[in-house]
């Protein structure tokens, strides 16, 4: 039974780091893709970060490019998310996502691609 649990969300004020992790239980982290979510409330839920199967191919939505990086350790069975120069726009619940079907250096970008989901975590951040 795969499992995943997401932690690191908390209250940072703007200008701030986090990093988010998400644990993966019941299979390797490296036979899926993972992704990062958030949704906002009153907004519907959007991929901030993916990472591919391989591992060697990512994405981050414009919205925090160049802010927020995704990565895997393998030994770890863990995906991370660290989040920098958080804005109050980066407030919402984030959710760690995975992938089955993907392969390869394949993003997937969108909720639908998606199998298995965290119980999410929140991030506030406070201008």
């Amino acid at each position: 039974q795969v499992q995943l649990v997401e932690s690191g969300g908390g209250l940072v004020q703007a200008g701030g780091s986090l990093r988010l992790s998400c644990a993966v239980s019941g299979r390797l982290v490296n036979s899926f893709g993972m992704g990062w979510f958030r949704q906002a409330p009153g907004k519907q839920r959007e991929v901030v970060a993916a990472i591919s199967w391989s591992g060697d191919n990512t994405y981050h939505a414009d919205s925090v490019k160049g802010r927020f990086t995704i990565s895997r350790v393998n030994a770890e069975n863990t995906v991370y998310l660290q989040m920098n120069s958080l804005k109050p726009e980066d407030t919402a619940v984030y959710y760690c996502a995975a992938d089955e079907t993907s392969l390869y250096t394949r993003l997937a970008v969108t909720e639908y691609e998606y199998d298995y989901w965290g119980q999410g975590t929140q991030v506030t951040v406070s201008s």
